[in-house]
């Protein structure tokens, strides 16, 4: 077995255990983004990104909606399999419709830079590692951010989807910090 092999077989594991501890967290409807739309609100103006909960994710949609009210706020836009993720502009009850992998993306809006990404996740550890769902859409998209300019990746998800270890890559981005319903996790 190759140390590549060895590495994808390793993550496959962590990634099927995370989707399992996120789905039970999920069941626990008093899930909420207090302490996101909080961290968010101390970082007035700013271009934010965030993301249309699926399936068992933990839904940052309040947040974005205080943060509109003195930013723009965008969602991702999937335009292609190897590419960065771009960010359509985003308003509450602007209209959607369905993109790639069943994702909710606005019809129309002004494309965004933002300077805070929200990241959705399977898994993630105290080192600032986030495990994903694999496709690298968003690894490729900091890599690009960070090249241009200051951004801060913000990890949200539920504290029981914390792991002791993620595996991670050379392509793998770190998160400035990790957002859960019980408080902020700033890596070590």
């Amino acid at each position: 077995m190759s140390a590549h092999t060895g590495l994808a077989a390793r993550k496959k594991a962590a990634r099927e255990a995370a989707f399992l501890r996120r789905e039970l967290a999920h069941r626990d409807a008093s899930a909420q983004a207090e302490h996101l739309t909080r961290w968010i609100a101390g970082h007035p103006g700013l271009p934010v990104a965030g993301y249309m909960a699926m399936r068992s994710e933990i839904d940052p949609l309040p947040a974005m909606a205080k943060a509109a009210e003195t930013a723009r706020v965008g969602v991702p836009v999937i335009e292609g399999a190897g590419r960065p993720l771009r960010f359509r502009e985003w308003m509450p009850g602007c209209a959607l419709e369905e993109g790639h992998f069943g994702a909710r993306i606005p019809v129309s809006g002004d494309w965004i830079v933002p300077q805070i990404v929200i990241l959705p996740l399977v898994a993630f550890d105290r080192h600032g590692h986030r495990l994903g769902y694999g496709g690298g859409f968003y690894d490729r998209t900091l890599e690009l951010l960070r090249a241009t300019g200051p951004v801060q990746a913000v990890g949200f998800a539920f504290a029981a989807q914390e792991a002791d270890e993620i595996p991670v890559e050379e392509t793998d981005q770190p998160l400035d910090l990790i957002i859960t319903e019980s408080g902020i996790v700033v890596p070590s």
